[in-house]
């Protein structure tokens, strides 16, 4: 039987294939021997990833080299993405352990593609593709590879799973993967987390397992580069606080919702778009959440469209100060239910994160008497660390006094 050009020998028409190779062969002879949509065949992620390959003019028999960016440019990935690879250490090496009695593998791409982690292969005559394309810098995105999984992610942003012949050209025919997004406080794509297997298929569920890891890298992620913010962690079942089901929000000094993930979006209804202030996410004001973080059992809240959550909250300084350590304020538990905002109180001076922390140094140093070792230990900081904050509030504070006496009189 003669084979064309999309790597299959020519198929009889069928009504219907029992098969997932057989849908994959059928659709790669109508697209790439008729010029036809083979809709409903494979999915349209597939299918637009090998549109956007067609029209490159890349051809699908060609081979595939997986060549590694210049040494500086790697370089600087890295560096770029020290944060990153710091929020996926640890999952990193869990998955890799999880997957240990697979022939899978673990990669972690930048945002753009260039590997930023690979997991360290045997010598294993019987994977040459993954061997090859796992190191530090090689660049797996679509336009070099063609379509993958982790490529389509870097061009989409949007999990996916591609399987043998769904690889856009021949070469790559023996690997199945899968693939999920990070991303960071902006909403934007920070990198891939991929499991690929070769010269075999997954005998697992590869999208819930990724989808899972790359959750918590992007938990870890977000929270790391949270600094200054007060970040709540809230769900439906208190169980499911700590774990990759929780939903997160970053609040930002002016008390307005810098960000979200994907599960607080979901249990909010919200979108961070223009920023809204965090009674119309969360019904509280700002000095009713950062509440939260000196209860540390989570509290209920019922959400203003109506959802009660358990709900706690979390504040670090970008100095290191962890103030979720530090001798608790006299302060109200988190209401039970969401607060009204009375807008009608006139000159009122809007709660601030930086006042708060401000205001819980000094009043943990008031319970230490003083003592600046017993304070620093409260607050989790080194008393160095103390001092210097401590000096750089009585520089600011004389210069502010400064200003004031220099100032003409109105």
């Amino acid at each position: 039987m003669p084979t064309t050009s999309s790597g299959h020998p020519n198929m009889p028409r069928q009504l219907f294939f029992q098969t997932p190779e057989q849908r994959t062969a059928l659709a790669r002879q109508r697209f790439f021997d008729e010029g036809a949509r083979p809709s409903g065949l494979v999915g349209e992620a597939v299918l637009q990833s090998w549109m956007r390959c067609r029209l490159s003019h890349r051809d699908p028999v060609e081979p595939v080299s997986f060549e590694q960016v210049s040494r500086s440019r790697a370089h600087a990935s890295l560096n770029r993405n020290r944060q990153l690879l710091q929020a996926g250490n640890v999952e990193l090496h869990q998955l890799e352990a999880a997957l240990r009695g697979t022939d899978c593998r673990v990669l972690l791409t930048d945002a753009q593609g260039v590997i930023i982690h690979a997991t360290e292969l045997p010598s294993a005559a019987q994977q040459p593709l993954l061997k090859t394309a796992s190191r530090v810098g090689v660049n797996i995105a679509e336009h070099q590879i063609g379509t993958t999984a982790p490529g389509i992610v870097v061009r989409t942003g949007e999990a996916c799973t591609v399987a043998g012949g769904e690889h856009y050209f021949q070469c790559l025919q023996t690997i199945h993967c899968a693939a999920a997004p990070i991303r960071d406080i902006h909403g934007q794509l920070a990198g891939v987390l991929d499991v690929s297997v070769e010269a075999g298929r997954f005998h697992f569920d590869p999208t819930s397992v990724v989808g899972m890891y790359a959750a918590t890298i992007e938990n870890r992620l977000l929270q790391l580069q949270s600094t200054q913010h007060l970040v709540l962690q809230f769900q439906t079942s208190p169980s499911l606080l700590d774990t990759p089901l929780e939903a997160l929000a970053g609040i930002d000094a002016d008390g307005r919702v810098l960000w979200l993930n994907g599960v607080a979006q979901r249990l909010t209804g919200c979108s961070v778009q223009g920023r809204p202030e965090v009674h119309e996410v969360f019904g509280l004001t700002l000095e009713g959440l950062l509440a939260l973080h000196r209860q540390k059992p989570a509290q209920t809240l019922r959400l203003p469209n109506g959802l009660a959550v358990w709900i706690k909250g979390n504040l670090n300084a970008s100095d290191g100060t962890d103030f979720n350590h530090a001798v608790a304020l006299s302060a109200p538990a988190a209401p039970l239910a969401a607060e009204p905002v009375d807008k009608s109180v006139p000159n009122e001076a809007p709660a601030r994160l930086v006042d708060h922390s401000q205001r819980l140094i000094e009043t943990t140093l008031a319970d230490c008497d003083g003592n600046i070792a017993k304070a620093a230990r409260a607050l989790g900081v080194s008393r160095g660390m103390l001092y210097r904050r401590l000096q750089k509030t009585r520089q600011s504070e004389t210069v502010g006094a400064e200003t004031s006496r220099s100032a003409p009189p109105a």
